[in-house]
């Protein structure tokens, strides 16, 4: 049914699919071909919420997802850290040894660069970790391997060769929970994260002047991300996340401020933080 159904981009077994299992087990997730796929499969009914990968702690930011965004029509509703352990897959019978290339995403090939150069491993990029694990088992080639989950593995009758070859122990993907409506929780109830995008003027001291109010009131900015748009060099949009409900004063007032020297102010969603973030932040002030 629709409306117990979360997509995602990749095949199944892939990490987006692991994440939708953890979050909401009791949801039948809905693989899809591309990011605008699983957002459209949201806007026409086909799922109720989405699972989107927006970053990651050592590959970095997952590429066009910051432009589907803002014009994809969707609201956040909820974010979820998700651990990243990745296998090394092969067809039964083959040898680390006889490996020559490996295939999977980008992002999951970016996160395990050292493993494979250490091994003279030849990294091939494909559209998501589960479909380079389903095309290594239709070749059923002992030289070709293919970096994805455990689940992956089971799914397509692979064997583990290696576990855990991510380059970083932290290694850690943060995803985004949408939804066609909104759902914006109650002030005052727990650390509330408000993301939203803006633009200014390639013009000096526009930045500066946009965010000072954030500064002023003191509002925590966690996350703030540039990217040209429309093609040309003369316009920025930032993407941004806060730690504030929009109904506090204090950020009321930073967004005040904002709109005065920014054009486009949109935001994208108002939603619990999740634990990790106070679990990262305890972390780091023990160091």
């Amino acid at each position: 049914m629709p409306a117990n159904t979360i997509a995602y981009q990749g095949a199944p077994g892939a990490n987006s699919d692991l994440a939708c299992r953890s979050v909401f087990p009791a949801m039948t997730p809905l693989p899809c071909h591309s990011f605008e796929d699983a957002f459209a499969a949201v806007h026409e009914g086909r799922a109720r919420l989405a699972m989107i990968p927006v970053e990651n702690s050592v590959a970095g930011r997952v590429a066009d997802i910051h432009q589907l965004l803002p014009k994809g029509g969707l609201h956040i509703i909820g974010e979820h850290f998700q651990r990243v352990v990745h296998c090394l897959l092969a067809p039964q019978g083959a040898t680390l040894e006889g490996l020559r290339s490996v295939h999977s995403h980008i992002q999951a090939l970016s996160q395990c660069r050292g493993y494979l150069r250490a091994r003279g491993l030849v990294p091939v990029t494909h559209a998501d970790t589960a479909g380079a694990a389903a095309d290594v088992a239709k070749w059923n080639d002992p030289a070709q391997g293919a970096i994805a989950s455990d689940l992956a593995a089971e799914i397509y009758g692979l064997q583990v060769l290696a576990r855990g070859i991510e380059d970083a122990q932290h290694n850690t993907t943060r995803f985004l929970v949408l939804a066609r409506d909104a759902q914006m929780p109650p002030a005052g109830q727990g650390t509330t994260v408000t993301s939203f995008v803006f633009r200014v003027r390639s013009v000096p001291a526009a930045l500066y002047k946009a965010l000072g109010g954030f500064a002023t009131n003191g509002v925590n900015i966690t996350k703030l991300e540039s990217y040209m748009v429309d093609g040309r060099f003369t316009a920025a949009q930032f993407y941004v996340d806060v730690e504030g409900h929009p109904d506090d004063r204090s950020l009321q007032l930073a967004l005040e401020e904002l709109r005065f020297f920014a054009r486009e102010v949109t935001i994208l969603g108002v939603y619990p933080a999740h634990p990790f973030r106070r679990e990262a932040s305890q972390q780091a002030g023990a160091e």
